[in-house]
């Protein structure tokens, strides 16, 4: 009977931590790691403010609403506990934070994850700050709005309107319901909310130059403060120190540590390297503690081929959008980040093209780890690109994602938009500039891709999309008598929309690239073959969708994969690469490798042999 109680008393005991386990818990910034912090997510309360009256109802100085959410799923997602899928313009949360006593004397600082789309930050009714990108992180210093061992009311205002073409949407849907590929919409706060205290001489960001060829690492610093201290970086592989400088703590200072006997970073070698940095006072006390990680990788280009680690490296990626069906932009644990990253390795996958969506910094930690590539896409659909104020904000925005991601080894490129057809030709020319120098002064270590499989201005690689479903007349389309394809520019009038489409005639004579074949070319969207059983044969688009005809039977599908990825590879010469649609189906795309939940759709094993072929091998 003891025995009996005694399960029962830890049954129950599971439970209830489990209801109450703060969902998301893990630290969200692996690679720029403090001891000192107190993770917000959990139950806020929330109000919808479907009239945008909320600031006149005095909402900023609330201490509670009458809904309450699970952050950091947002309202539109049933992890939330809300689920409500309609159009939602103004939302407003609340919570209680209390200020550790441990805190008093240091900056406590607010960090976001991603808030879309406009944020406001209120501490008892008073404005801290506020920010306008929908899948940047940012940071608000509230140390003069709070007390340490005081609780107060932290109040968040978001701010969405995805049908204005001011700001960006990605694949979240302009109408109603979900159609073709576009779908369930995502507002308000949907990555990890937490604080931390920083002492006011900390390190406020670092930039890792990974040097392979000098074998070494260099660090650049930036602090809060600069009074006089000293900053030490620590450099180990597998817990041994293997290198150490200490420097003046100055923003000007570079720290160079010599990597002897260097372990590269790869794909088939995915090895890390750990680092420490630590800021000293004028008295030699350390002040400032944070841990971090780096890959001695480089990545280039030669020729008309991309290269990691001084060698020809052919890339094999998937489009992984990175929906779920319970949380929508954000995963449901960061399990899930990782599956999603081994599934695609077990379909034959090197990497992934981040589809229209800034993924969390757990998905590149994993990455880093499991040594998966990647390319860094931002949300750009949606958006007017020919209008100045949303270029503005959206060129700010794709600064701070670049800072942010920066210093991962898995990241290989930047892409800022997708398919941009119909340009205007003063604008959007000066977009794409400013978007290719603003994001070498941030980053100079990786290749600029401007738009992914639209109109080039600025790019370091030429891309396009192609998802003719025919082998035989893909590859006459890819390579016609020795001229690759290139992305048509068309000049007709159509109002923005939800696909990369501006509306806006020319306005002035612009004369767009054409390829020379003096760059890598890839084809980064192909394949999307439909393929769902039950519904393979309707034709309605908001059921089934996919690209093309679906095939007739399983083998007629494996027949055309092979087919279309062997035509790819035959033509390595000149196709350096591609990224095949998609990863899994979203909602009804259903086009995936895996179902939405992730179970295979396919044989693995055929499915694998298909995606893990190289140009050497492909026969």
């Amino acid at each position: 009977m003891k025995r009996i109680l005694n399960i029962s008393t830890f049954l129950l005991f599971c439970c209830i931590t489990a209801l109450f386990a703060v969902p998301r818990a893990e630290y969200p910034r692996p690679q720029f790691e403090r001891a000192s912090w107190v993770n917000l997510n959990g139950e806020w309360t929330c109000s919808f403010d479907f009239g945008g009256s909320g600031m006149e109802r005095g909402f900023y100085k609330s201490k509670g609403f009458d809904k309450k959410i699970t952050v950091p799923f947002c309202p539109e997602s049933k992890l939330s506990g809300i689920g409500y899928t309609d159009f939602i313009n103004h939302f407003w949360y609340q919570r209680s934070i209390s200020i550790p006593q441990e805190w008093d004397g240091k900056n406590i600082l607010l960090n976001f994850g991603a808030v879309y789309y406009k944020s406001e930050v209120y501490i008892d009714g008073v404005l801290a700050n506020r920010h306008f990108g929908g899948t940047s992180s940012f940071s608000v210093d509230i140390t003069d709005f709070v007390k340490p061992g005081q609780t107060h009311s932290l109040v968040v205002y978001v701010e969405s309107d995805v049908r204005g073409a001011k700001q960006p949407a990605g694949k979240q849907n302009l109408q109603y319901e979900s159609y073709a590929c576009n779908y369930t919409r995502t507002t308000g706060i949907w990555q990890t909310v937490w604080m931390e205290a920083v002492h006011s001489e900390g390190v406020q960001s670092v930039q890792i130059l990974t040097d392979i060829d000098q074998q070494q690492i260099v660090v650049r610093p930036r602090f809060y403060k600069e009074l006089g201290g000293k900053f030490q970086v620590i450099l180990k592989d597998n817990g041994k120190v293997v290198a150490s400088q200490t420097v003046t703590a100055c923003s000007l200072s570079s720290v160079v540590l010599p990597v002897r006997k260097m372990k590269t970073w790869s794909p088939e070698n995915p090895f890390l390297y750990d680092l420490e940095y630590k800021v000293l006072d004028k008295n030699g006390i350390v002040v400032d503690e944070v841990k971090a990680y780096a890959g001695m990788r480089r990545v280039h280009i030669e020729g008309n081929k991309v290269f990691l680690n001084n060698q020809p490296y052919y890339q094999r990626l998937v489009l992984d959008q990175g929906f779920y069906p319970d949380g929508i932009w954000t995963a449901p644990s960061d399990a899930a980040l990782k599956r999603d990253i081994i599934l695609s390795m077990e379909a034959g996958f090197n990497g992934a093209r981040l589809h229209q969506k800034v993924f969390e910094e757990r998905f590149y930690y994993w990455a880093d780890k499991l040594g998966y590539l990647t390319w860094g896409e931002a949300s750009s659909w949606g958006m007017d690109c020919n209008d100045v104020e949303t270029a503005r904000n959206f060129i700010t925005e794709w600064c701070e994602i670049v800072q942010r991601d920066r210093n991962h080894p898995s990241l290989l490129i930047w892409t800022p938009t997708n398919e941009q057809f119909w340009p205007d030709r003063v604008q959007y020319p000066r977009m794409m500039n400013d978007l290719y120098n603003l994001t070498k002064m941030i980053d100079p270590t990786r290749p600029f891709h401007g738009t992914s499989g639209g109109v080039h201005i600025a790019t370091d690689i030429w891309t396009i999309h192609n998802y003719e479903q025919n082998p035989a007349e893909l590859k006459k389309q890819l390579y016609n008598d020795g001229k690759l394809f290139v992305t048509p520019k068309w000049e007709i009038q159509l109002m923005p929309k939800n696909i990369g489409f501006n509306g806006l005639k020319y306005t002035d004579q612009y004369r767009f690239l054409e390829y020379k074949k003096d760059m890598p070319y890839l084809v980064d969207e192909f394949g999307g073959i439909k393929w769902n059983p039950v519904q393979q044969m309707e034709s309605a688009q908001n059921t089934s969708w996919g690209y093309g005809e679906p095939p007739r039977s399983l083998e007629e599908f494996y027949a055309r994969l092979k087919g279309q990825v062997d035509v790819v590879l035959s033509l390595s010469n000149d196709i350096w690469g591609y990224c095949y649609t998609q990863l899994t189906d979203v909602e009804q795309e259903q086009n995936g490798i895996y179902y939405y939940d992730r179970t295979p759709k396919f044989d693995m094993k055929r499915i694998h042999a298909i995606f893990s072929k190289t140009p050497e091998s492909k026969n």
